[in-house]
């Protein structure tokens, strides 16, 4: 499905690239394995093949789908709870997903809560989180440093 040198999302940890692809013997079972590099984190996954629609891997998005998405960051809050253990929970129900947009909503809404009156530390690790991912997909995409993206997600969130 993917090859050497794809550029790939792996939901919840974030975008990298397929440095590999090796058979490696685990618990007796042989079995064809990517190896994802993931540069924000700086770490390598091996990540099953047979398994990767299951994981919920796909390919990063093109340059239309970033504009989509700077819109989205430019929008308005969405409708939160004020209840911060549902909100953390729904949110992290659209990160999941692993789609871009739903990545960048939960973005945008945290951040303009933390401005307006602070996140819980749970909100405030999962913004973190949830900003890294949607940081090293953009970077990907758009070839750029990470610090760079990150600076200007952070001036298109009102």
């Amino acid at each position: 499905m993917y090859e050497i040198g794809d550029r790939v999302v792996y939901p919840m940890h974030g975008a990298g690239i397929i440095e590999g692809i090796e058979e490696r013997e685990i618990l007796g079972a042989s079995q064809n394995y990517y190896i994802l590099r993931l540069p924000t984190k700086d770490m390598k996954v091996m990540l099953p093949t047979e398994n990767i629609e299951r994981l919920g891997v796909r390919g990063i998005v093109t340059e239309h789908i970033v504009t989509e998405v700077f819109e989205i960051l430019k929008d308005k809050q969405s409708e939160l709870s004020s209840n911060w253990n549902r909100r953390y929970r729904d949110n992290l129900e659209l990160v999941k997903t692993g789609d871009i947009h739903d990545v960048a909503r939960v973005v945008r809404d945290l951040q303009i809560l933390d401005r307006q009156k602070g996140l819980s530390t749970g909100e405030r690790k999962m913004l973190s989180s949830t900003k890294q991912i949607l940081v090293s997909e953009l970077a990907l995409v758009r070839n750029q440093n990470e610090k760079d993206i990150e600076r200007i997600v952070d001036n298109t969130i009102r």
